[in-house]
């Protein structure tokens, strides 16, 4: 155990200095040194100086760099927090450097493609083979061996107001897990483990699609009853495309799997669900993506979900009637109410 504790004793390692990149360097400084790591000079500059980034102020001890030599060269344990679009390259950019004594554990919340890129994906009928995970990606990319991902019900805003959360460190190593635990838990926010990396992941993925129809609910003041019911059927769709991915229906119903999608999909500080919002109020998906600062990882994931359930001959009514209202302009109050009168044959048939 004294090993794990050296790994906190030396700076933790942030790739990412976006919203939740900084948040999770953030909780990490009440337990570590904190270095992050961002391509922009400006932004290493502005934290370096000020200790002050994305409404976060840091302590003292969180500093920042663009030199991924020095970067995984001080830090033992990284947590990579990064677009699922930008986390492939990301990888490549740090292979060289990392070794096989490195911890990494992710907190991105989507897919990465293999063999189909980004400009294909409309027309390309996916497989399992052509969809990574993040943890995949950097098993693909890197010689570390030790990975996990963080997940759960993680609001930014809520965390950094100070208010009280919790998160899972899923993986199978034991040290990654309390590695993770060590570096995050404090009296405000708790840490659970896991053994199920890839139910972790796909839940954490999945959720951001739900949260896209619940804001669009929320968007056209259609009340918490229908709300509560697409949260309800969304997560069925969510176990039937988990299982075709190689979950079990039991990686959805704990923390980071129902838990993540009600904080996501009923949160007007969650952006999958301000997307909803602002779509539902008339909006287009142009107008939302140029004035979000960052990717709202659910859109891009329902294009690859939409691809994935053809291939799997899925029935995902949801998320097919979402991807017609997003991507093909589906009038929105005729989809709502097409969800409605869907006929389900049962209630719950995934336990």
């Amino acid at each position: 155990m004294s090993s794990i504790k050296d790994l906190i004793s030396r700076p933790v390692g942030v790739i990412g200095a976006g919203s939740f990149g900084s948040t999770i360097a953030f909780l990490v400084s009440a337990n570590s040194k904190v270095l992050m790591y961002s391509r922009q000079e400006e932004t290493v500059k502005k934290i370096n100086n000020t200790h002050f980034w994305q409404n976060v102020q840091f302590p003292g001890h969180v500093s920042a760099t663009s030199d991924i030599a020095e970067f995984t060269e001080k830090c033992t344990l990284i947590f990579p927090v990064v677009p699922s679009k930008s986390f492939t390259g990301m990888m490549q950019s740090f292979a060289p450097y990392l070794r096989p004594e490195h911890i990494l554990i992710h907190a991105t919340k989507g897919f990465g493609l293999h063999g189909v890129s980004e400009e294909d994906l409309t027309d390309a009928r996916l497989s399992r083979e052509n969809v990574r995970t993040m943890s995949e990606i950097i098993l693909e990319e890197s010689c570390v061996l030790r990975i996990g991902c963080v997940s759960g019900p993680n609001l930014s805003k809520e965390i950094l107001d100070g208010q009280p959360a919790a998160a899972v460190i899923a993986s199978r190593f034991d040290e990654v897990r309390e590695a993770g635990r060590l570096a995050l838990d404090s009296p405000k926010f708790a840490v659970f483990g896991s053994t199920d990396l890839i139910g972790a992941e796909l839940a954490g993925a999945l959720k951001n699609i739900i949260a896209l129809g619940s804001g669009i609910l929320g968007g056209l003041s259609m009340g918490k009853n229908i709300q509560a019911m697409l949260i309800t059927r969304g997560l069925r769709e969510m176990i039937y495309l988990g299982q075709a991915m190689g979950a079990t229906a039991r990686s959805f119903l704990g923390t980071a799997g129902i838990g993540d999608l009600i904080a996501t999909a009923t949160s007007e500080n969650s952006r999958n669900y301000s997307f909803g919002v602002r779509l539902a109020k008339g909006e287009t998906m142009d107008q939302i993506n140029s004035s979000m600062p960052e990717l709202v990882e659910g859109v891009r994931t329902l294009k690859i979900v939409q691809q994935l359930a053809k291939n799997f001959q899925l029935s995902l009514p949801i998320m097919n009637m979402l991807y017609k209202v997003i991507y093909e302009g589906f009038n929105i109050e005729k989809a709502m109410l097409y969800l409605m009168r869907y006929a389900y044959d049962q209630d719950v048939d995934f336990v």
